[in-house]
C-alpha cells in the first residue's frame, strides 16, 4: 500500500514583476516539497484572492504568502496591514520578498507583523538559493497553521 501523497504547500506569490515571478516559480519547481502556486500581480488583487471576491470566488486559502513591497494599486505594506488585521487571514505566514534593504521597510514590515523579511538577491544563483531556502523552511521545517 502506497503512503498517502503529502498535501502540497499552497503558496500565493504577490509580485508585479513577471521576471521575478518566473524566477520564483522556477526555483520552487526544483524543490522536493510538493506545492501549488497561485500568482497575483498587485496588492488589490491579492486581497480579492484572499477574501475570495470577484473572479477569485473559488480561490483556495494559501498556506503562506510571498509578498513584494513595491507594487501598483495597493503596495505590500498595505496588504500586510490588511491581512494581519483580519481575524480570518492573520495566521497565514507572510514572507516579504523585495528588492528593498531600507531599514524603514524592514522595521515597518516587522511592525506590521511580517513573519520574515528577505531581500531579493540580484544574482540569479543567489536568488534561486534564497527561494529554495524559504521553500525548505516553510515547506519542511515549520509547522504551518491548518485552515480554519
Amino acid at each position: 500500500m502506497d503512503a498517502a501523497e503529502p498535501t502540497p504547500v499552497r503558496i500565493l506569490v504577490v509580485d508585479d514583476d513577471p521576471g521575478d515571478v518566473l524566477m520564483i516559480e522556477e526555483a520552487l519547481a526544483d524543490s522536493e516539497v510538493p506545492k501549488a502556486i497561485d500568482v497575483v500581480g498587485d496588492g488589490q488583487e491579492a486581497m480579492e484572492f484572499l477574501r475570495q471576491e470577484g473572479r477569485h470566488r473559488e480561490a483556495p486559502r494559501p498556506d503562506m504568502i510571498l509578498l513584494d513591497l513595491n507594487m501598483p494599486r495597493m503596495d505590500g505594506r498595505q496588504v500586510l496591514n490588511k491581512v494581519k488585521s483580519d481575524d480570518r487571514l492573520r495566521t497565514i505566514p507572510i514572507v516579504v520578498l523585495t528588492t528593498s534593504n531600507a531599514d524603514t521597510d524592514i522595521l515597518g514590515s516587522y511592525n506590521l507583523r511580517a513573519n520574515a523579511y528577505v531581500t531579493k538577491p540580484i544574482d540569479l544563483d543567489d536568488f534561486n538559493d534564497v527561494i529554495r531556502r524559504i521553500d525548505e523552511f516553510f515547506g519542511q521545517i515549520v509547522v504551518l497553521p491548518k485552515q480554519p
